[in-house]
C-alpha cells in the first residue's frame, strides 16, 4: 500500500522516469540487495534519463526537419567534393555558440536539405533549440503573420532559435515586404544567433536574386561574416538512390 502511494505522488509530481524506475525495482528482487543510496541513485538517473529524452524529443518535433538525417550517415563520396575534416569540426556545434553561419550551394537533389538536418539534429543532440523552414513557404508564413496580428510573437520565436535553417533560398523572386522581413530577421539573430542558408544558386548570385541593392547588400552582409561554405557536386542523390547507392 505504501509503495503504491509513493508511485501515485511521484506521478502527480510529474516524477515520472523515477516511477517508472520504481516499479522495476520492486518488480526485481535482486534490487534488495542494493544499499538505499545505490537504489536512490538509480531512481534520479532514470529521471535524468527520462528528462533528456523528452527534451530531445520536444526539440525534434519543434526543429520541424523535412529528412531524419544524421552526421554519421553522411555518405562522402568523391564526387560530392565534401570535406570530412570540416563536417567533423562542425559537429561540434561550436560555430553554433559563437553565432557563425553555415552556406549550402548546389544543384538540386545534391543533398543540400539532408545535410542542413543532420547539421540541425546534432545541434538538438547538444540541447540546442533548431527550426527548419523553407524561404518560400517562410515568406507565406510571414505575410499570414501580419494580416492575423500574429507578426511580433512569430518573429521573436523564428529569432530567438539557436540555429535557424533557411532551405530553397533564392527560388522565388521576392517583393518589397518580403526583403524587410527577412532583412529584419538576419538583422535581430546577427551576430550571436547562427543560421544555415541552403540554395540551389552560387553565393555569388544571391544579390541579384534578393533585389534591392541596399536590403541585399545589408542582409549578405550579415550572412557572409563569420561563415562556413559547403559547395555540394556531383549529380543528384536521388538518382544515386534510385540506382540502389545512399542519398545522405
Amino acid at each position: 500500500m505504501l509503495n503504491q502511494q509513493t508511485l501515485t505522488k511521484l506521478r502527480q509530481m510529474k516524477l515520472h522516469g523515477m516511477a517508472a524506475a520504481f516499479e522495476r525495482q520492486l518488480e526485481q528482487p535482486s534490487n534488495y540487495e542494493l544499499s538505499f543510496e545505490e537504489r536512490f541513485g538509480l531512481l534520479v538517473d532514470q529521471e535524468s534519463t527520462s528528462r533528456d529524452n523528452r527534451r530531445l524529443s520536444r526539440l525534434i518535433k519543434e526543429a520541424k526537419f523535412k529528412e531524419p538525417a544524421y552526421l554519421e550517415n553522411i555518405d562522402y563520396i568523391p564526387r560530392r567534393c565534401l570535406d570530412k575534416g570540416q563536417i567533423a569540426s562542425l559537429s561540434s556545434c561550436e560555430w553554433i555558440k559563437a553565432g557563425q553561419k553555415i552556406l549550402i550551394t548546389g544543384a538540386c537533389g545534391v543533398g543540400k536539405t539532408w545535410i542542413s538536418c543532420a547539421l540541425g539534429q546534432q545541434a538538438i543532440r547538444q540541447g540546442l533549440s533548431v527550426r527548419y523552414v523553407r524561404v518560400p513557404s517562410l515568406l507565406e508564413e510571414l505575410k499570414r503573420w501580419h494580416g492575423d496580428g500574429s507578426f511580433p510573437k512569430q518573429m521573436a520565436t523564428i529569432t530567438k532559435v539557436d540555429l535557424l535553417i533557411l532551405d530553397d533560398w533564392g527560388l522565388k523572386p521576392m517583393n518589397a515586404q518580403e526583403r524587410h522581413d527577412l532583412l529584419e530577421i538576419i538583422e535581430e539573430r546577427h551576430p550571436v544567433r547562427s543560421t544555415i542558408v541552403a540554395s540551389q544558386l552560387p553565393v555569388d548570385h544571391w544579390h541579384e536574386a534578393i533585389g534591392a541593392a541596399t536590403i541585399a547588400d545589408a542582409i549578405l552582409d550579415r550572412l557572409l561574416e563569420k561563415s562556413h561554405r559547403i559547395c555540394l557536386k556531383g549529380e543528384s542523390m536521388r538518382i544515386t538512390k534510385s540506382m540502389g547507392g545512399s542519398n545522405k
